[in-house]
């Protein structure tokens, strides 16, 4: 683990798991932008850490990018605890909503977990909600359009969606399904961000993605 010592708000990034997701470069991505927003912030490769009460006690915002995976039941209560008492978690795509299938204390902390994507990448529309346009992830953005992975996901109703994709009738699906791409979540004292987007590193070439995704990071930090 390496880490950065200051009296500033503490981010730790805890990165790993399916290599697919390519979990060092794209965190790499927000590393600067931490930084710059005056977090000192801590890098691990072990999920380990969430087992260490005092470190995420310690911690504002935990940033996750592990994609499947498993926590031991004392790395899963940890992570549970600390969210609830007031440790943000943030991520995006697999990174945070395909991890630790079955696990279902860090399913009820993200509020989705993943089930399956179309063969390939796809061109399609990301819509925000109108009703949340004043929501600080999305503030002063539109709809916008992407090409990645669109995700089919269970989510809790208790989840606060900012955006949606739609999932066209099929042969398989009589009628189209608005699916949540984007939402925000408590979790006791605690904030949840989740992005389903970021398969590759250039879905962040795409203004909107990087802008609600940053966004996303400092929402949910402490």
């Amino acid at each position: 683990m390496t880490s950065e010592t200051s009296d500033a708000r503490r981010a730790l990034v805890v990165r790993g798991g399916w290599e697919g997701h390519d979990p060092v470069t794209i965190t790499d991505l927000f590393l600067p932008f931490l930084r710059q927003r005056g977090f000192d912030v801590r890098v691990s490769d072990s999920l380990d850490v969430y087992a260490d009460a005092e470190l995420l006690a310690a911690t504002d915002l935990v940033v996750q990018c592990w994609t499947m995976g498993g926590l031991t039941p004392e790395q899963s209560a940890g992570l549970a605890s600390a969210v609830r008492a007031g440790t943000g978690l943030a991520g995006w795509h697999g990174g945070i909503v395909d991890s630790f299938r079955g696990d279902v204390a860090y399913t009820l902390l993200t509020g989705g977990q993943f089930l399956m994507h179309p063969d390939g990448f796809s061109d399609h529309t990301v819509t925000l909600a109108e009703d949340r346009a004043d929501h600080p992830v999305i503030a002063g953005l539109g709809d916008f359009r992407v090409h990645t992975e669109k995700y089919w996901l269970a989510t809790d109703p208790d989840i606060d969606v900012l955006a949606t994709t739609v999932f066209e009738a099929a042969e398989d699906r009589p009628r189209a399904v608005t699916m949540p791409a984007v939402w925000t979540r408590t979790a006791g004292a605690g904030r949840v961000f989740v992005s389903t987007i970021g398969h590759k590193a250039d879905d962040f070439d795409v203004p909107e993605v990087r802008a609600l995704t940053e966004r996303g990071l400092l929402w949910a930090s402490r």
